[in-house]
């Protein structure tokens, strides 16, 4: 594999894994916000505070299972499984972060019920932060395979 390739890999199943570990964090507090509130309007958007703990855990889980598979497909962590269960893995984690990052600005725009805050980071970093780590995802997925080679 490339080293580029590697290195993309790497930083993004790092980014992935520390949005999970910042995930699971929520389910005890808002920081690195001050009040539930606050972290309702920046992060979410909407409602009370916090979302639930058990959301938060399980998008914890689905982040650290992303930060595995395009760690291990990268080549910079253990490989576990199946080649072609790993590699459909990131492929998936591609598609759903490019989605999340392009869709984020039309989902939550000008006529979303978001707060101002929140559309304006959504804009700003969280969207753009979605397509980058797709974008690598997609760099380690697709990398050296022909579309018939799922």
């Amino acid at each position: 594999m490339g080293g580029a390739v590697r290195v993309a890999g790497g930083v993004v199943a790092a980014a992935l894994g520390v949005t999970g570990v910042l995930h699971a964090v929520w389910t005890v507090t808002p920081w690195p916000l001050r009040t539930p509130e606050e972290f309702a309007d920046a992060v979410v958007g909407t409602g009370d505070g916090v979302p639930p703990a058990a959301a938060c855990v399980a998008v914890a889980g689905m982040l650290g299972t992303a930060a595995y598979l395009v760690g291990a497909e990268a080549g910079v962590l253990p490989k576990v499984g199946p080649e072609r269960v790993r590699r459909a893995g990131v492929r998936t984690v591609a598609g759903v972060m490019l989605a999340r990052g392009l869709g984020g600005p039309v989902l939550f725009g000008r006529v979303s019920e978001r707060s101002e805050r929140f559309r304006r980071l959504n804009v700003r970093y969280y969207s753009p932060l979605c397509v980058a780590l797709g974008a690598g995802a997609a760099a380690v997925g697709w990398r050296g395979s022909s579309a018939t080679n799922c």
